[in-house]
């Protein structure tokens, strides 16, 4: 028992060194107000209506590039330091370490991310998450659960999800761990 108890402090010392080398020079208004629940379910209220947005403007015949590019400045924390991005339908190039490789994978038709068709597309009139659990320690907090994304025509897709957040120089919410995948089915 004492030995778990150990290795569970040094995985959070491990964790909180991690997080403040990745943010400490960046500028995150860490420090200053303890990340509440309510700001996370209005973080998560503002990606799934980007994310709406985006497709939105790509059928209204509007600067959906633009937007894409504006909801991804706004919304992840890009300007800190590196994000942890895994999108869901990625295949050939899992894990996008970039903002441009984030973007594309919004709004598809990059050359560097030939895979990319453009998930913000598609489009979706409603995204919805559904919170399992909610870890907030200070400045930090991490969220994990499904979302649900309505299409203008089909099935509600459902896609599971962790998102990590850290509080921006503006007090808004930015996210530094974007991890989503198909639930698993045997």
């Amino acid at each position: 028992m004492k030995k778990s108890i150990t290795l569970f402090y040094l995985f959070r010392i491990i964790i909180i060194s991690v997080l403040t080398v990745t943010f400490g020079a960046g500028s995150v208004y860490a420090g200053k107000d303890n990340i509440t629940k309510e700001e996370v379910v209005k973080a998560q209220k503002a990606w799934g209506d980007a994310l709406v947005d985006i497709g939105k403007k790509y059928t209204d015949g509007q600067d959906y590039r633009k937007a894409a590019k504006t909801h991804v400045d706004d919304l992840y924390a890009y300007h800190t330091g590196q994000v942890l991005f895994k999108p869901t339908k990625a295949a050939d190039d899992r894990f996008r370490m970039t903002k441009e490789g984030a973007i594309s994978y919004m709004i598809g038709h990059n050359k560097n991310f030939p895979e990319d068709k453009g998930f913000a597309l598609k489009p979706w009139t409603d995204v919805r998450f559904r919170n399992a659990g909610v870890y907030i320690n200070g400045d930090v907090a991490v969220a994990m659960g499904k979302y649900f994304f309505t299409p203008l025509k089909g099935n509600v897709v459902t896609v599971e999800y962790t998102f990590g957040y850290v509080k921006g120089q503006d007090g808004k919410l930015k996210i530094f761990l974007h991890h989503s995948s198909l639930p698993y089915t045997n």
